[in-house]
């Protein structure tokens, strides 16, 4: 009985295990033969590896080859998900390790770029690109711990030529390159054709030219197919596609005029600080091909350094770069508008001459020291009788004004519209700004618009005062006594708008007389300036500027060919383009506000140029002490080939600030490299042009005034009648109201909601001429 129970139990025993054996048979059987397929593909797919190759940019090279943008190599860190779910643990220690050097990395941050993968998973993703070697020997010692880690090679932007500080130079022209962001990636992958697509992480133009020409810089990338072994390391390469490097950009820019002009710019800068011009930070010039439009120089301070943007940003760069004043980030030359002051005077000067009221050589009125017509702008001195050639050396306001009262508002208008003032040039460059050049229709609906709101607002509160009065009422007498009341003070509010309005929105003399002289609601950028007298200089043709001359692809192949593109010929005589031009010679000859920043250059070098000291117009300025120096110029006069507007803001005159900017350009432009003169003060008697009084001149380049670019003097020299006959435009301080104004606006008119200039609050009612002259912006 005992031996029949051991022997069923043996039989059952030998079932389980022959079960087992079934069981492992037929899994074996599954694994091997029904499933091979699929987990021969998991294996292959576990074993081999797709590898990016990042398709280098082009590159950006100035006219004669100098690279100005270029590629580096760089390791960076990517997370390979092609085995599946990343664990928690690989992402908290890879975290863990970066952050120690980069704290922006988090195993937050490394969550959100797996998530913007989903649904490609055999893409690489990019953690962390540009790590140093102290970095990379942390991860390889911590491989084991982080199965799924690579360490890539790919290029990054690089901008080698730089300034002696060493901030690269065209900083705001080249722009910068930062990952794609997630409404970037959107859009740009809507638009992709022939380029490819874009991926998380990929490196794209964000401003300048390298955001203008995206498409063309940007390569198309490669691939590598290898085989890599348990710790995902490559051990063998399958398959290869080679990326195909973007097409470079060759640029108009000259690299040495270039750096010439931003260490000029930045000297110049320092040196009026250094004088007590502590607001005297920010600057913009523009050096431009007179014959064809192609810029060849352009800068803009404070100075944007485009590595800056290559990696991770602190947060005082971000401040620097866009909340600070000034801000770093924005391009001035092109986006920033100023009041040109009298570098808008040759604007006025052909209008005068086109209306045929006005002739060159003509002494069109005899300078007192202010002109003669309320609210008395003032000159820069008593300069007696003046025609074109003294008024523009002297920079005689009082001409200009005459000059403006016979051309008229709407004459300025079009020969200023012609000149591309008030209107984007279309530049190869974003963010350009539009200007202003104002004329009596603007100043109509903009001030109808700012009365239309004022008034509004005055009418709902006088509604909402009588509402509650009403409601309060005692009785039925009070009631009506109020309605009386209120339908009163209603129609006293509609004849006051009335008297406003029609004041406000006609135009008036003293805009006439601020728009002669380059004041009022004048705004320009220096880019709209230096074209405007590039096209004075080439007889008429208005070019629109540009700064990329050709596009080669990596094989040297031109793809697209650039060049001067004619937008209009300015319908003005020739004979007044030269006689205003010959005028412009007259400001750096003897006896003209410009005379010392040029008079060692050789005869054949002549410069024509116009000098303006500009009031800001900005609220909380100083009107007596805040301006900003401009300064416009063409050299040679004789047979022009390049053009200079720059502007110093709170610079104080052109001559002394931004005129000093031009002089180390046309220096270097024309191989004479030349220091200023320093020294001894410098008094010449000299004869103006066509008729012209003799008067000494103390040079503002020497000590005698102390206002060369090391020495700016801010005091006014003005402190009596008979001083002014010996005053130049930049050995004054700027005045343009009288002295016995009351701060007030005039009656009816708009203040500072529309942001004119304190020119244009002048009292008009009782004003009179002082006894000493005035001065304005000039």
């Amino acid at each position: 009985m005992k031996t029949k129970q051991v022997e069923d139990r043996l039989r059952i025993y030998w079932l389980i295990v022959v079960g087992i054996f079934v069981l492992i048979l037929v899994r074996l059987f599954m694994l091997q033969v029904v499933e091979a397929s699929a987990y021969r593909t998991q294996s292959e797919e576990n074993r081999v590896r797709i590898i990016p190759i990042q398709a280098p940019r082009g590159e950006i090279l100035d006219r004669n080859g100098v690279v100005l943008a270029k590629n580096k190599q760089v390791f960076s860190v990517t997370l390979d998900q092609s085995g599946g779910t990343i664990p928690e643990a690989v992402i908290n220690r890879l975290a863990e390790i970066l952050g120690s050097t980069y704290p922006e990395i988090t195993p937050a941050s490394i969550q959100e770029q797996i998530k913007q993968h989903q649904g490609r998973r055999y893409e690489p993703i990019l953690i962390k690109r540009d790590i140093d070697m102290t970095m990379i020997t942390r991860l390889e010692e911590a491989r084991r711990d982080l199965p799924g880690v690579n360490i890539e090679v790919e290029p990054i932007r690089d901008y080698p030529f730089s300034t002696e500080n060493g901030d690269p130079i065209a900083g705001h022209l080249l722009g910068f390159v930062r990952e794609i962001n997630a409404d970037e990636l959107n859009q740009r992958n809507q638009q992709a054709e022939e380029g490819g697509y874009y991926k998380p992480g990929d490196l794209i133009g964000k401003d300048g030219l390298e955001k203008v020409y995206e498409e063309y810089l940007r390569g198309l990338d490669g691939a590598r197919q290898v085989e890599v072994n348990t710790y995902n390391r490559p051990i063998s390469e399958l398959t290869t596609v080679a990326a195909t490097p973007g097409n470079s950009l060759i640029l108009t820019l000259d690299a040495k005029l270039q750096q010439t002009l931003e260490k000029s710019l930045d000297e110049t800068l320092l040196a009026l600080q250094q004088q007590g011009k502590e607001k005297a930070k920010a600057g913009a010039a523009v050096v431009i091909d007179v014959k064809t439009g192609a810029i060849l120089a352009m800068a803009s301070r404070p100075n944007l350094n485009p590595n800056d943007f290559v990696g991770s940003m602190s947060q005082d760069m971000v401040d620097f770069y866009y909340r600070s004043q000034p801000a770093a980030a924005i391009n001035r030359a092109i986006a920033g508008v100023y009041p040109p002051g009298s570098t808008f005077k040759p604007i006025t000067a052909l209008a005068a001459l086109e209306s045929q009221a006005v002739k060159p050589q003509q002494r069109l009125i005899s300078c007192a020291g202010y002109y003669p017509v309320k609210p008395f702008i003032g000159c820069t001195g008593a300069h007696g009788p003046v025609n074109l050639y003294t008024g523009m050396a002297k920079s005689c306001n009082t001409y200009f004004q005459e000059a403006g009262r016979l051309a008229g508002p709407e004459r300025m208008v079009m020969v200023g519209q012609q000149f591309g003032l008030g209107r984007r040039t279309g530049i190869d460059l974003p963010g350009e700004s539009q200007g202003l050049l104002p004329n009596p229709q603007w100043k109509r609906d903009l001030n109808a618009a700012i009365l239309e709101k004022r008034y509004q607002k005055r009418f709902e509160e006088l509604e909402q005062k009588y509402a509650d009065l009403l409601a309060q009422a005692p009785d039925e007498k009070t009631y009506n006594d109020l309605l009386k009341k209120k339908e009163r003070e209603r129609k006293q509010l509609e004849a006051l708008y009335d008297i406003d309005y029609r004041f406000a929105t006609s135009w008036q003399p003293y805009d006439t007389f601020n728009m002669s002289i380059g004041q009022g609601n004048n705004n320009y950028t220096p880019l709209q300036l230096a074209n405007y007298v590039a096209t004075l200089a080439n007889g008429g043709q208005h070019f629109q500027p540009y700064l990329v001359d050709h596009i080669v692809s990596p094989q040297g192949k031109t793809v697209r060919q650039f060049g001067p593109t004619l937008l209009n010929q300015v319908a003005i005589s020739p004979e007044n383009l030269e006689a205003v031009k010959t005028a412009m010679v007259a400001v750096t000859q003897p006896g003209g506000t410009a005379w010392s920043l040029f008079r060692d250059f050789p005869d054949t070098i002549r410069v024509a140029a116009k000098t303006g000291t500009a009031q800001t117009g900005r609220l909380g300025d100083d009107k007596n002490k805040d301006f900003h120096g401009v300064f416009v110029a063409f050299a040679p006069a004789d047979n022009p080939q390049i053009a200079f507007a720059g502007i110093v803001e709170y610079g104080g005159h052109g001559s002394t600030s931004s005129g000093y900017v031009c002089r180390a350009v046309f220096q270097e432009y024309f191989g004479l490299n030349q220091q200023p003169e320093t020294g001894a003060p410098v008094n010449r008697e000299v004869t103006l042009p066509e008729g012209g009084s003799s008067v000494g001149i103390d040079s503002p380049g020497t000590e005698s005034n102390n206002q060369s670019v090391n020495d700016v003097n801010n005091e006014s020299p003005n402190e009596s009648e008979n001083d002014q006959s010996n005053q130049s435009e930049d050995e004054s301080e700027i005045k343009n109201e009288a002295e016995n104004e009351p701060e007030k606006p005039l009656p009816g008119s708009i203040d500072d909601e529309i942001g004119e200039s304190s020119s244009n609050s002048a009292d008009q009612a009782d004003a009179k001429p002082p006894s000493s002259g005035l001065e304005t912006g000039t």
